[in-house]
C-alpha cells in the first residue's frame, strides 16, 4: 500500500515521536493514502517548525502483514467509535488497548470544529455524527510501534513546489 508523510523535510528513517499535544490516534508516525492530503499537511510543518523545505516522502507499507502478525484497529468510517477514539486521544485520555497500527478518517480543519463542539459540550454525539456525514474525510495511518516501523519501505521524496 502506497503511503505519503509531509513534513519540513524529507523522512527517509521515520521515528517514533512522542507529541505533547493530543492527536487523533496518540502519539506514532502518522500517513496518509492521499497524496494531496500530505502535500497540503507540509505547509502546516514547515509553519509549525519554522521553517524547512515543504516535503512529500513516499513508503510503500505492507499492510497485508500488519493485519496478519501486528495488533491493528481499523475504522471503516467516521462512526461513534472512530469518534469517542479520536476524542480520548485529542484528550489524552484514552486508556484502552495498544495497537501497533491504527488506520481511519483524520480530524483535519474541516472536522475539528464539530469534534470541539462535541468536546464542550455544545452538541450531542449523534449531532456531531450527522454533522460529520457532510464532510469529505480523508484517511491516514498511525504506525504507533517498532514493528509496524519496519513494515514501512521508503521509496523517495519529493519538494512541493507550492504547499
Amino acid at each position: 500500500m502506497r503511503l505519503y508523510h509531509g513534513s519540513n523535510l524529507a523522512v527517509e528513517q521515520p521515528k517514533l515521536v512522542h507529541q505533547s499535544r493530543g492527536l487523533d490516534f496518540g502519539a506514532g508516525f502518522y500517513l496518509t493514502s492521499s497524496e494531496t492530503q500530505a502535500r497540503r499537511f507540509t505547509e502546516i510543518v514547515c509553519n509549525r517548525r519554522g521553517g524547512g523545505v515543504p516535503t512529500v516522502s513516499v513508503y510503500e507499507f505492507d499492510l497485508d502483514a500488519a493485519l496478519k502478525w501486528l495488533a491493528v484497529l481499523k475504522f471503516e468510517r467516521a462512526d461513534a467509535d472512530w469518534l469517542r477514539f479520536v476524542m480520548k486521544n485529542r484528550l489524552k485520555s484514552y486508556s484502552g488497548e495498544n495497537y501497533d497500527v491504527v488506520i481511519g478518517a483524520v480530524a483535519n480543519d474541516n472536522v475539528m470544529p464539530t469534534i470541539q463542539a462535541l468536546m464542550g459540550g455544545f452538541l450531542t454525539e449523534e449531532a456531531a455524527l450527522f454533522a460529520l456525514k457532510t464532510k469529505k474525510l480523508v484517511d491516514q495511518c498511525c504506525l504507533k510501534s517498532e514493528a509496524a516501523l519496519g513494515l514501512l519501505t521508503y521509496v523517495g521524496a519529493y519538494r512541493v513546489e507550492e504547499a
